[in-house]
């Protein structure tokens, strides 16, 4: 059997093979993940985001950041160096000569394959007269055609080439290693293993403890493991947390101490300046004993955190710790939500703990549009639009105008709104409109059901109750162009719009719901009250409502003929009816009807299973799919990070102050959503009122309320005997029975004939 051998490559031309791939298995993918998208394309997204965000800390920031930053420019230099040296060396391989060519010996003679011994023996004799060294050949190519001759002419070498592919029998397997001589060399040996130890023994565990380290100290959102237990105390130990409480929870989060975080930066300028901030602030707590409350991080944090919703001015290095600050605020605000949910879910599983109050969970939501608006929870959320002063709110909750929300402002006439705000300029006036345009208006729709039941509008005791909303995003501008775009009146309207004055006072976004229903109890009321109605006087009724303006003599010659109408219809109706009178006909008809109920049930029943097919596909596609948070930049004047629009949606027991559902942070919603809130119906029966919540995490006086009414039935008990166990008999067990039933007759037969 051959042996084998290792051959490191002493010309180092195999080296340069592995090199290659090696370098273009790194710059490759590098170039895909790391290349700076385009400038340009952000330019413009910047650009046409001006007109409304102009104005806003983040916008300015922004700007600031792409015109300053060198990141871009480095990026591009190290991979274009990248692909640089990856072109040198395939250029380099590409130029190197191959060294390993298969022997042939036919194409040394330069003779096609299968050639006789006279031909071999003629051509050998050309070439050799050729390639002589006497004759001023050359004699490697005269060796390799001496070479060839033996081979091919010697039964024994022609044999061991076809077999071996060498005259001289199997040779020894060798195997190439793409490594320099060199690193092999005994001389070398010391360097090369003290780079394999540096490198595979210190960097290597190094680099990845340091990485573990580091990932086990965070969550899954990237908030320290410290700073959610931290929370989860203070959770559990005041389940009712007022505003005060909540900030001061929020500022001890370990993210703010240097210690733990080492973004966070304590300055020695820092026992002058928030000293003097405090005084500024007024009551704050100073004096708090309690840790981590007292710790300077935490001061320091509150005061910053402080500042920021009353817009007070401070300095530059303050101003630097204040944003650090602020753009942690909405992660570690949602994480105390999470605690709470959390909490909520432990106490209703197991009983006895003490779950948090929905005020508080509330107050970390209003805390988060406060975080974002730069306002105090008492302030008017009209204080959001730009050029907006609190000596300017005076105009607007003036008796005439009475405007005091942002819904108020949308709602009022165009006319009506310019002058109410004459104190702006007219660039500044449309500046107004452009923001106030860009805010969402959330149209909400709600479905109750219960899924994965024979009867899905029951709700029984205990069931898992789905609602279903429906989340519809559009912008206020809509309002305007509403506005703008209603047709003049005219006579044929005028009427319509006497009658419907009283409704169009109410907000577009007011819920109706309550005064729907009071108007359609007291129009059951009427007409159970009047005599019955007959077909003329209601005809003659809605050709009243429809032209309020017209003549007596034009309703009263339109009701005539609606009457000679009828009765001709009531005399062809009579006719059809004197038909009717035969049994057969009647049983025909019953018969259709019969048919009609049949086929309306399954009707029904086709829908109900479609909907449910529908909202299985619906929730596959919502575990496969992986929509972009990306929605709608938020119009923030002090917020110094580019913040998109985000919403909470949650159910509630707005009396026992309790939380139903747990709320569903909504990042998606561009257009439209579906969002599935699913709750255990209550253990008793009857009536139950509950409140579907909807409420921004950016934006201040948006939140949605919408009332929830729930009928709890009693559950349905349980069938010992339930059909779907009533397995019937299959055709082979019949056929058996009938088998055996022969064949007991058979045997009756002849004990008879014996």
């Amino acid at each position: 059997m051959a042996g084998q051998q290792f051959q490191y490559d002493d010309s180092g031309n195999t080296f340069f093979y592995f090199l290659t791939s090696f370098v273009g298995l790194i710059v490759i993918p590098a170039t895909y993940y790391l290349w700076p998208r385009d400038q340009n394309a952000e330019q413009l997204r910047l650009k046409s985001l001006r007109r409304v965000h102009g104005r806003c800390l983040w916008y300015r920031l922004r700007l600031m950041k792409s015109q300053q930053s060198i990141v871009p420019t480095l990026k591009k230099a190290a991979l274009l160096f990248g692909w640089a040296v990856f072109l040198f060396l395939a250029y380099k391989v590409s130029k190197l000569d191959r060294e390993y060519q298969e022997y042939n010996p036919y194409e040394v003679l330069k003779l096609e394959a299968g050639a006789s011994i006279a031909e071999i023996k003629k051509q050998y004799r050309v070439l050799s007269l050729k390639h002589h060294p006497d004759k001023g050949g050359d004699e490697a190519m005269f060796m390799k055609l001496a070479k060839a001759y033996s081979a091919l002419t010697n039964e024994e070498s022609r044999n061991n080439w076809e077999m071996y592919g060498n005259p001289d029998g199997p040779r020894v397997t060798s195997f190439g290693i793409a490594l320099p001589a060199w690193i092999v060399d005994q001389k070398n040996s010391m360097l090369v293993l003290l780079v394999y130890g540096l490198a595979f023994m210190v960097i290597l565990p190094v680099v990845v403890g340091t990485w573990w380290y580091r990932s086990i100290r965070y969550s899954g959102d990237q908030i320290l493991i410290n700073t959610t237990q931290l929370f989860m105390h203070f959770m559990y130990k005041t389940p009712t947390m007022n505003m005060k409480r909540l900030v001061m929870v929020l500022t001890a989060a370990f993210e703010f101490d240097p210690r733990s975080n080492k973004e966070a930066i304590i300055r020695p300028t820092d026992n002058i300046e928030v000293p003097q901030l405090i005084r500024e602030l007024g009551n704050i707590n100073v004096k708090k004993k309690e840790p981590p409350f007292c710790y300077p991080y935490s001061l320091k944090a509150r005061v910053l955190l402080l500042t920021h919703l009353a817009r007070m001015d401070v300095s530059e290095n303050v101003e630097e710790d204040q944003r650090f600050v602020m753009k942690k605020c909405p992660a570690l605000l949602q994480e105390i939500i999470n605690v709470g949910c959390q909490l909520t879910m432990m106490a209703t599983s197991r009983g006895g703990l003490r779950a948090p109050r929905l005020s508080s969970i509330e107050n970390c939501m209003k805390l988060s549009q406060m975080v974002v608006q730069g306002l105090q929870e008492a302030k008017s959320p009209l204080l959001q639009l730009p050029h907006f002063e609190e000596e300017h709110l005076r105009y607007c909750i003036s008796k005439k105008y009475k405007v005091r929300t942002l819904q108020d402002l949308v709602s009022l006439k165009d006319s009506d709104r310019r002058n109410m705000l004459r104190f702006l300029g007219e660039e500044k006036y449309e500046e107004v409109l452009a923001v106030l345009g860009s805010f969402p208006y959330i149209n909400m729709e709600t479905k109750l059901q219960v899924l994965d039941d024979e009867d899905s509008n029951n709700i029984t005791a205990g069931s898992i109750v789905t609602v279903t909303v429906t989340l519809t995003r559009k912008r206020m501008s809509e309002m305007f162009e509403k506005e703008e775009d209603a047709p003049p009146p005219t006579e044929e309207t005028n009427a319509e719009e006497q009658g419907d004055a009283k409704t169009n006072k109410t907000k577009v976004w007011q819920n109706k719901n309550k005064g729907a229903k009071k108007a359609a109890k007291s129009k059951k009321k009427k007409l159970t009250k009047k005599k019955p109605v007959t077909q003329q006087q209601a005809k003659g009724d809605k050709a009243k409502q429809a032209n309020g303006n017209v003549a007596g003599n034009d309703v009263a010659a339109a009701s005539k003929a609606e009457e000679d109408d009828l009765s001709d219809k009531g005399s062809e109706s009579d006719e059809a009816e004197g038909n009717k009178d035969s049994p057969s006909e009647r049983d025909e008809e019953s018969d259709k009807q019969s048919d009609t109920e049949v086929d309306e049930i399954a009707g029904d029943d086709e829908e109900e299973w479609e909907a449910l097919q529908q909202s299985i596909q619906r929730r596959e596609r919502a575990l496969l799919e992986t929509k972009s948070k990306v929605t709608h930049p938020v119009y923030s004047l002090y917020f110094p990070e580019e913040k998109q629009e985000w919403w909470w949606l949650y159910i509630a027991d707005r009396k026992e102050q309790t939380l139903v559902s747990m709320p569903n942070h909504v990042c998606t919603l561009k257009d439209t959503e579906e969002v599935e809130l699913k709750f255990p119906a209550p253990s008793k029966t009857g009536n139950y009122q509950y409140s579907v919540i909807l409420r921004s995490d950016s934006f201040m006086g948006l939140d949605q309320i919408k009332p929830l009414k729930l009928e709890v039935h009693e559950a349905k008990a349980l069938m010992d005997n339930h059909p779907q166990w009533d397995i019937p008999e299959t055709e082979e067990e019949e056929d058996d029975q009938e088998d055996s039933d022969g064949i007991e007759e058979s045997e009756e037969d002849e004990e008879d004939n014996d």
